[in-house]
C-alpha cells in the first residue's frame, strides 16, 4: 500500500492530525469552567494537533503542513456540511436522540463555525512561519524552542479569532466574558504546549528509528522545501 517509509509516516501523522482537529471543531461550543474561568472543552484533542503538526513540520517541511492544514480545513467544512444537511431531516418518533437535543449540540452558529476555520488556517499558517524561521537560526539543535516557540506565537492568533468571532460578534458572550475565555484557553494550551516537549523528543526519537539511515536524507529534504 505504501511504497515508502516518508508515506507511511505522513499518513499515520496527517490521520492522528486530522481526527484530532475535526473533533476539536465538532466539541468546540461546549464552554467548560476551570476554576472561575471559562473555556471551550474544544482545547482537549488540541495538544494532539499542535503535537502532530510539530513532527509534520520537522521531517516534511511547509509544504507539508500546508497540504494538511488546507486538506483538513476543506474536511471541516464538509462535516460542517453534512451536520446541516443532518439537522434539516426530522427525528423518528422512536429515535433516542431528538431533533431538538441533536440540533443543540451540533448546531453550532455559522459565526462559530467560519470563525474556527478562519482561526486554524491562520495559526497554522503561522506556526508553520514561526517553526521555520526558528529552525533556520538554530539548525537541528534546540527542538523544544521551535515547537512551543511556534505554538505559543500561533495559538495567541487562533484562540482569540476564535472567540471574538465565534462569540462575541454573534453577542453569545460580552467581551469581558470573551477575554476571560480567550486568555484562558491560551495560558491553558501554552502550558500544555510546554508538557508536551518530552512526547515531541519521544515521537522525535521514534521516527527517527525508523527511518534508520534514511533519517537525515528526510530531514534535510524538508529544510530544503521550505527555504
Amino acid at each position: 500500500m505504501f511504497k515508502t517509509k516518508r508515506e507511511l509516516v505522513f499518513f499515520i501523522l496527517a490521520g492522528i492530525f486530522i481526527t484530532n482537529a475535526v473533533v476539536a471543531e465538532a466539541i468546540g461550543g461546549k464552554l467548560i469552567n476551570i476554576g472561575p474561568f471559562i473555556m471551550s472543552v474544544g482545547i482537549i484533542p488540541w495538544p494532539v494537533v499542535f503535537l502532530t503538526t510539530d513532527l509534520i513540520n520537522e521531517y516534511y517541511g511547509k509544504p507539508g503542513v500546508r497540504k494538511i492544514s488546507w486538506f483538513t480545513a476543506g474536511l471541516i467544512v464538509f462535516m460542517f456540511g453534512i451536520l446541516f444537511f443532518c439537522m434539516q431531516i426530522p427525528a423518528s418518533d422512536v429515535s433516542p436522540v431528538k431533533d431538538a437535543a441533536f440540533n443543540e449540540v451540533f448546531g453550532q452558529s455559522s459565526a462559530i463555525i467560519i470563525g474556527s476555520i478562519i482561526a486554524f488556517l491562520v495559526a497554522q499558517l503561522v506556526d508553520v512561519w514561526v517553526f521555520w524561521l526558528l529552525r533556520n537560526k538554530t539548525g537541528d539543535k534546540m527542538l523544544w524552542l521551535r515547537a512551543t516557540g511556534s505554538t505559543a506565537v500561533s495559538q495567541i492568533i487562533d484562540t482569540f479569532l476564535v472567540v471574538m468571532i465565534g462569540f462575541y460578534m454573534t453577542g453569545e458572550n460580552t467581551f469581558s466574558e470573551c477575554v476571560n475565555m480567550a486568555a484562558t484557553g491560551y495560558v491553558c494550551k501554552l502550558l500544555i504546549a510546554i508538557a508536551l516537549t518530552p512526547l515531541i523528543y519521544a515521537g522525535h526519537g521514534i521516527i527517527d528509528n525508523y527511518f534508520g539511515k534514511e533519517k537525515d536524507t528526510v530531514i534535510d529534504d524538508a529544510a530544503k522545501s521550505s527555504e
